[in-house]
């Protein structure tokens, strides 16, 4: 197929976010602009389950806006994904930026930043370099997407509202079923964060990449029924939506302890990147607020990142001296093994993976209640909640579940009955692949 999109027309990839920045700064839509709105048919799931006469091998494109391989959740969702699904027979191939070749573009991106910042100077008399960025980031990655044939594929499943954004101005050639699943609140947790301003223009730039993602799709898979409500506010339908939770394939491992440093010890484990949001701070006030029933207690950080040196400085500053960073680990069942507490005080999640390891390696968890984690922990039943960012909180829940082994033992047990019934990798893989039968059943019809 050939490259439709004439790159030296447009600056700015898309007319939408164009209208979406023009309504910020007061502007009038032509009437042109308004009838620019894609018509497109939505393809409804089947409730029922597909019959296997009807069910057929497919070819699959996954694309993700972010590197891959990687570390990180994302990464192992998509890989988990893919092996999965070609288990099953099917063709599945995966798009990131770091697969497109790296010899060509160079200039283009030039060019859109220089031309994309001196559109918006022109318009509006300002540019933000938020939004330059973004710019040059969309329009490289369609670029690279245009170049491929896509026509031998029979799904787009998008792992993002960045290349849903893509393929959905794509898909307009192609009119493939597109499927687009969500990993973050986007542009809610860019305010949450303040990254960018409330009722800023990267607002409403943003708010508008979220809302044609949702609206270019056929369907949504969620990763939790969290996502739901934001979802409905930037205008999808319930019928749209479909709750598939995160499954993995995970090898528990039960014997005995065997390193010396953990006799008779109870460990606690926190297994996480080292970023702001997953709430190490918080977790290691607590420790200082019961450093008194420590003496028989090993503290494990498992994770790297940006926060690494900061939360080693508070560490030596709160003097616990039983916490150690373990640093990046490929052993992790071995490290939950060795564990009689999970921990992951984050203040921002959807459903982290970790949380769903610790589940089936039956440990007793202890978490807060951020996006789609009370679906799966309910408090005193599978685990403990407490409050994000409450410290005193968490050091309660703490000393609860050291001085009582046997509610540790019972809300293990019940966390690893719910993981090995709903979390499976087996069970998630099944869940989309009849979402993707339905689909293509419906387009062929």
């Amino acid at each position: 197929m050939t490259d439709k999109y004439d790159h030296s027309s447009l600056p700015v990839p898309y007319p939408y976010l164009v209208s979406a920045t023009d309504q910020y700064y007061g502007m009038t839509q032509s009437s042109k602009e308004k009838k620019r709105k894609e018509k497109k048919n939505k393809c409804n799931i089947k409730k029922q389950s597909i019959d296997s006469s009807e069910r057929r091998n497919l070819r699959i494109l996954i694309t993700t806006y972010w590197n891959y391989p990687a570390v990180g959740g994302l990464q192992n969702y998509i890989t988990a994904l893919k092996v999965g699904l070609e288990e099953l027979g099917h063709i599945v191939d995966i798009i990131a930026p770091n697969l497109f070749p790296k010899d060509i573009g160079k200039d283009y991106q030039k060019k859109i930043v220089k031309e994309t910042k001196q559109f918006y100077i022109n318009r509006y008399g300002y540019y933000s370099d938020k939004i330059v960025k973004e710019n040059k980031r969309l329009s490289h990655y369609e670029m690279k997407l245009r170049n491929m044939n896509l026509e031998k594929y029979d799904i787009f499943h998008a792992q993002d509202r960045f290349t849903a954004n893509i393929l959905g101005r794509i898909n307009q050639s192609y009119q493939k079923p597109l499927l687009f699943t969500p990993h973050g609140f986007m542009t809610q947790r860019k305010l949450d964060f303040n990254l960018i301003e409330q009722e800023s223009v990267e607002e409403a730039y943003f708010l508008a990449l979220d809302q044609k993602a949702v609206e270019s799709s056929d369907h949504i898979i969620t990763l939790c029924e969290a996502f739901r409500p934001m979802l409905k506010k930037l205008g999808a339908k319930d019928n749209k939506m479909t709750t598939v939770y995160t499954g993995i394939d995970f090898k528990s491992i039960n014997k005995q302890r065997t390193l010396t440093t953990t006799e008779n010890k109870t460990v606690i484990t926190c297994i996480s990147r080292l970023r702001p949001r997953k709430g190490h701070k918080y977790l290691l006030e607590a420790l200082a607020l019961i450093k008194s029933k420590l003496n028989n207690v090993d503290v494990w950080i498992v994770g790297d990142g940006e926060m690494r040196e900061e939360l080693e400085d508070q560490v030596q500053a709160l003097q616990l001296s039983n916490v150690s960073f373990l640093g990046v680990r490929n052993d992790i069942s071995e490290l939950l093994s060795q564990s009689d507490i999970f921990v992951l005080p984050t203040t921002s999640d959807t459903l982290p993976i970790a949380i769903i390891e610790a589940m089936f390696a039956n440990k007793a968890i202890i978490t807060t209640n951020q996006g789609g984690i009370p679906e799966i922990i309910q408090d005193y039943h599978s685990g403990l909640i407490a409050e994000p960012g409450n410290s005193q909180q968490l050091a309660e829940k703490l000393s609860l579940l050291l001085s009582d082994s046997a509610l540790r033992e019972a809300l293990a047990k019940n966390a690893g009955t719910f993981a090995e019934m709903h979390l499976t990798s087996t069970s998630m893989i099944k869940k989309i692949e009849e979402i993707y039968q339905s689909l293509n059943t419906k387009e062929e019809e």
